[in-house]
């Protein structure tokens, strides 16, 4: 019984250390949305924009989903995805802010704001506003130091793939067979890790399509649009999505960063 209490001591222990260790200041800026999951059309009641708003008044520098981003952001892991999520409650309104990374785990989730506005371009407002005062008190500040090379250079941060050791081979013998894309390329899809797979999504972030996993690293099974068929690294070094439209075969090259 000690045993038992000690191991799942141990692995709370790494956990917790794996989230501290993850700094919001490592991220060079943040992508914000034109639509939250509650909206109905891009930047209903202004949220998109006051998000910005509120970002920048908080030290961040944050782009649109749509914007073209300027050189130096060619690596999406080192921004973060902002997300803006609606607390249902009665007579109250109720907004928290969410910082995702790009394989779309929460690294910071803000205090819950409230208004008891009845209307909702300003219960909207002064509930953002009132969430992202928990985010002020983090006093942002770039550190310099990419994310995405503190990850991959301190043993520190090693417990997270620990925990996921079966993504970890299939991604890296994925990354051996797999030549770089095209940064630039305005259709780069970047792959996050499912427990089947991967799920491919764009700077939206929108999921374009799914893959489950084969015998093969180079072959997976694709569903996309509802249609199903299979995604292939070919000789030629690019990744095809191959299916079958009206009885014909039909090949598209599909850019991907795993």
């Amino acid at each position: 019984m000690m045993k038992i209490k000690f191991l799942l001591t141990a692995i709370l222990c790494s956990v917790v250390g794996f989230a501290q260790s993850v700094s919001l200041n490592d991220y060079k800026a943040v992508i914000i949305p034109l639509k939250y999951e509650f909206m109905k059309t891009d930047n209903q009641y202004r949220l998109a924009t006051l998000s910005k708003q509120n970002l920048t008044k908080a030290g961040f520098e944050a782009f649109y989903a749509n914007e073209q981003l300027p050189d130096g952001y060619t690596d999406r892991c080192q921004v973060l995805y902002m997300d803006v999520v609606k607390d249902n409650a009665f007579l109250v309104t109720k907004l928290f802010v969410q910082f995702k990374d790009c394989f779309g785990q929460v690294l910071y989730t803000s205090e819950v704001g409230r208004s008891k506005e009845k209307d909702y371009d300003l219960a909207y407002k002064e509930s953002l506003d009132n969430a992202f005062k928990s985010v002020y008190a983090l006093h942002y500040k770039y550190s310099g130091t990419p994310v995405a090379t503190a990850r991959t250079t301190s043993p520190a941060k090693a417990p997270a793939a620990a925990v996921a050791a079966t993504t970890t081979v299939a991604a890296t013998q994925i990354v051996a067979v797999t030549p770089s894309p095209d940064l630039k390329d305005p259709n780069l899809l970047y792959a996050q890790p499912t427990e089947s797979g991967y799920q491919l999504i764009d700077k939206t972030p929108k999921v374009v399509m799914k893959l489950l996993k084969t015998s093969q690293p180079n072959v997976f099974i694709a569903i996309k649009d509802n249609v199903q068929g299979s995604l292939i690294l070919k000789e030629d070094g690019q990744w095809y999505f191959e299916s079958y439209q009206n009885d014909k075969l039909v090949s598209e090259k599909i850019t991907v960063k795993f």
